[in-house]
């Protein structure tokens, strides 16, 4: 989309959005849902209320337009950074930003709609769509690989910040999509290792050495990733009636055991009859991801390089998530340069509504 174009539907958006609800619901097809965004954390916790629409453009192209509540300086600053960021980013699993409005008090984004919603809708059943062990595993791949691709290919590296499944959309082959930059940061060229910043992230999926020093690094992504990977095996959010699952999970784990003990942990509709030594290796991947010391984290490219090794192991092509892939992490990127989890507190930021054009259940 043009740069006149995009100018030319935030105006329109502005317009249609000013009207009845039955004018622009029924005239330009746009549905409505309100969402909650954390904005800060740990203390003063602070909720931005956000209005998602889904809409048609003149061409036909479903849109996800998402709309702050007016006079919100809080959310200006997050509209501003998730412009920029994805502005000058582009690849297949991150989400596309199509155009802004941010005048005359008002503040929208125009992303490409991903109609199948967010990881979190699929694991809770509430999309109806059955995640069977290879889909897990293709949603995982395509995750790792967005967010690797912010940390070691984007100029300059993004820290996302709030890795979680709310933030993984499927679009129609569920291929993952990571979405919502209004925390992230970019990492100058005079931060290199760390970035000094307040605390911020969704309960669950912080990482705790950044709560503690409060020093940003690709590294509190990984933890929160890790985390990430112990839902999509479990199905169960991060916090779950006064448990924090890595710390269950922790304290279950029996190498000597089959699946490592992990069988009243596991969500059963992975089906048990799958590859136990995959399935073994993605916890233990996981595990990884969530040691204490970010130094003893692997690197998202990492991540993505052993996630393919468990494809490959139980007879999958990692290549084969979408007809536009055609090649590992590693050849992509030849020549490239290179604890306060103790209550319930976890929110979910929005998904975008569904559209009659996502994938059957099966």
């Amino acid at each position: 989309m043009k740069h006149g174009d995009t100018v030319l539907v935030c105006h329109e958006l502005r317009t249609f959005l000013n009207k009845p609800k039955d004018f622009f619901l029924d005239t330009y097809l746009f549905s409505m849902i309100i969402v909650s965004y954390k904005i800060n954390f740990p203390n003063n916790l602070e909720f931005l209320y956000l209005q998602v629409y889904r809409g048609t453009l003149p061409t036909g192209e479903l849109v996800a337009i998402k709309r702050a509540q007016q006079g919100s300086m809080q959310g200006g600053l997050e509209f501003k950074t998730e412009i920029e960021l994805l502005s000058r980013v582009h690849h297949k699993n991150v989400v596309s930003l199509l155009g802004f409005c941010f005048e005359r008090g008002e503040q929208m984004l125009v992303y490409e709609y991903i109609p199948n919603g967010s990881l979190s809708d699929s694991l809770s059943g509430k999309s109806g769509i059955r995640l069977d062990w290879p889909r897990r595993l293709k949603i995982a791949l395509g995750a790792a690989k967005g967010v690797a691709y912010l940390h070691e290919l984007a100029n300059p590296p993004i820290i996302h910040r709030d890795i979680k499944s709310t933030n993984i959309l499927l679009d129609e082959r569920l291929n993952a999509k990571v979405a919502d930059f209004g925390l992230s940061k970019p990492m100058g060229d005079s931060e290199k290792g760390h970035v000094s910043t307040q605390v911020k992230g969704t309960m669950g999926y912080l990482d705790p050495e950044y709560y503690m020093t409060q020093q940003l690094t690709e590294k509190s992504d990984v933890y929160s990733f890790g985390v990430l990977m112990l839902e999509i095996i479990t199905a169960r959010r991060p916090i779950e009636r006064g448990k924090y699952i890595v710390r269950e999970m922790r304290m279950s784990m029996d190498k000597t055991k089959s699946l490592y003990n992990l069988q009243q942990i596991l969500d059963p509709a992975i089906g048990f009859g799958t590859s136990s030594k995959g399935l073994e290796r993605f916890v233990e991947l996981a595990m990884r991801c969530v040691e204490e010391s970010g130094a003893d984290r692997p690197t998202m490219g990492e991540v993505v390089k052993e996630i393919e090794n468990i494809m490959q192991m139980d007879g999958m092509n990692p290549n084969a998530e979408s007809a536009s892939s055609s090649a590992t992490y590693e050849d992509a990127t030849k020549g490239a340069d290179l604890h306060p989890y103790d209550n319930e507190s976890f929110a979910y930021s929005g998904a975008f509504p569904h559209s009659a054009a996502k994938i059957e259940p099966h």
